[in-house]
């Protein structure tokens, strides 16, 4: 054996080595070494499992077709020179200051002499049934002389206006032609907050747009009409959505799309929507009438306050105090006086002044109602034969001037013949921690007439007398009346 000849074992051992190595066999022999080569192990990439799939897609889907544009043209007077027609800036400035109001606007010029100028507006809609009845807001149609609704795939149909409710910001087109509609149904159930809604209109002109988002709050109050009661959502809604539908994942309208709160005019996830059960009461009327009537009490009205509660001895802080019932009102007519307090309609407990309105809102008028009313110190019962709701003037008497000493509560005050007018407020003093004004005059202490201040003296020792921490007096400013407690001292 040549002992120069290097070992065949040797290099067959490398070969090997690298070889199993590069093709990751596992357990094999190294001839007569005894070694064995195992492939590393490696750990596995991270994968999550995926969740079944959630989508809005089938919503989405079933709702569009009955989801519409709303373009809505004015006439303006020729001799008019201003890009935009009284009509056309009624009622829009709230929306537009405050809230970015839904819409988008166009000018076109007639012919010669600029005749026929009309102003174009846009806004959203929904077909509530198959024969045609879409609707839309108050203010998307406000001012308009003809109506044109835009269909989901471009079609476009003449409509004409069936009615509108500018308290509640509502309104209802109809649709005149030889087809039946999508439509979709108002929800029965109130959407919790966190449910999902999904909102389609058209934005910015942009037809079918769709968003996502929850439900934010309910009653919101924005300080549009007395009937507040919006539904919050934070789905993007922007200009062009109002009059358009919220849907929950039923396919269901839980609210009319109306208001946006921004100060840029655009969506920053704050939206305000009509409830369902509100926008189908007043829809419902439109269709059927042509216009809304609610019940009219014919009062003024405050809140009641735990001072203004425990100075007239109510042991509950809900309810809502006249401060004046209008001559000739229902309310008048079946006897109601300023400083009663309305806690009942109905059996129904009354928290505040909105609730009391929409509450006498809800019935018909010529309707006779049941109140139960806080006065003197003891619960009573009235029965008012309500009237139709109409545009109404204040009720209350001018002030009149007088003068006095600054007194303990900071007030000088005057004899006059309505009673005793402020005509000094001391600053950080009680009277001015408590809003008075001077021009107030003093009416009335817990329900006594008060002319003199001696009246006033007396009235309030026989409210401190009675154990009461506060007296309630009536005070009637700028033609108002109002209702503020102060405090009572000993001595």
């Amino acid at each position: 054996m040549n002992s120069n000849k290097p070992a065949l074992g040797t290099g067959f051992k490398a070969l090997l080595l690298s070889t199993a190595i590069a093709a990751g066999a596992v357990g094999m022999s190294a001839g007569h070494s005894g070694l064995n080569f195992v492939t590393p192990s490696f750990a596995e990439a991270v994968k999550v499992e995926a969740p079944a799939a959630f989508s809005f897609g089938d919503v989405v889907e079933a709702v569009s077709p009955a989801v519409v544009s709303v373009r809505v043209e004015a006439k303006l007077q020729p001799a008019n020179d201003q890009l935009e027609g009284e009509q056309f800036r009624r009622g829009r400035e709230f929306f537009e200051r405050f809230f970015g109001e839904g819409q988008r606007r166009e000018f076109r010029r007639g012919g010669p002499g600029n005749e026929g100028r009309t102003a174009r507006s846009q806004g959203s809609g929904f077909f509530v049934s198959d024969d045609g009845y879409v609707v839309t807001n108050h203010h998307v149609i406000d001012g308009g002389t003809t109506f044109t609704v835009v269909l989901a795939d471009g079609t476009e149909h003449d409509a004409k206006l069936i009615g509108t409710d500018e308290r509640t910001d509502l309104a209802v087109l109809k649709v005149e032609a030889d087809e039946e509609f999508t439509y979709v149904d108002f929800g029965d159930s109130r959407p919790r907050i966190g449910d999902w809604v999904v909102a389609v209109g058209n934005p910015f002109g942009l037809g079918g747009t769709v968003t996502a988002g929850i439900v934010s709050a309910h009653g919101r109050e924005i300080g549009a009409s007395r009937y507040d009661d919006f539904i919050q959502i934070d789905a993007a809604v922007n200009k062009g959505n109002s009059g358009g539908p919220a849907f929950n994942l039923s396919g269901e309208v839980i609210g009319v799309n109306t208001a946006i709160f921004s100060p840029s005019g655009g969506n920053v996830g704050i939206a305000f929507a009509i409830p369902a059960a509100l926008a189908d009461e007043v829809v419902t009327d439109l269709i059927e009438n042509g216009s809304v009537t609610r019940g009219w009490l014919g009062v003024q009205i405050q809140k009641v306050t735990p001072e203004i509660a425990e100075s007239v001895g109510l042991d509950i802080e809900n309810g809502t105090i006249v401060t004046s019932a209008q001559e000739g009102s229902p309310a008048a007519d079946a006897g109601l006086q300023s400083g009663d307090i309305i806690t009942e309609v109905e059996g129904k407990n009354i928290k505040g002044p909105k609730e009391l309105a929409k509450t006498i809102a809800g019935y018909e008028p010529k309707s006779d109602v049941e109140l139960n009313i806080w006065r003197d110190g003891e619960q009573q019962s009235v029965t008012v034969t309500l009237g139709e709701l109409q545009q109404t003037a204040d009720a209350s008497t001018p002030a009149k001037p007088g003068k006095a000493k600054m007194g303990r509560l900071g007030l000088a005050l005057q004899q006059s013949p309505d009673g005793l007018k402020v005509v000094e407020v001391k600053p950080d003093s009680p009277a001015a921690e408590r809003g008075f004004q001077v021009g107030d005059v003093i009416a009335s202490v817990n329900g006594t007439d008060i002319e003199t201040r001696k009246e006033l003296r007396n009235a309030m020792k026989a409210a401190r007398d009675q154990g009461r921490k506060s007296a309630l007096l009536q005070i009637e400013r700028n033609q108002r009346t109002i209702f503020v407690p102060v405090p009572l001292q000993r001595g």
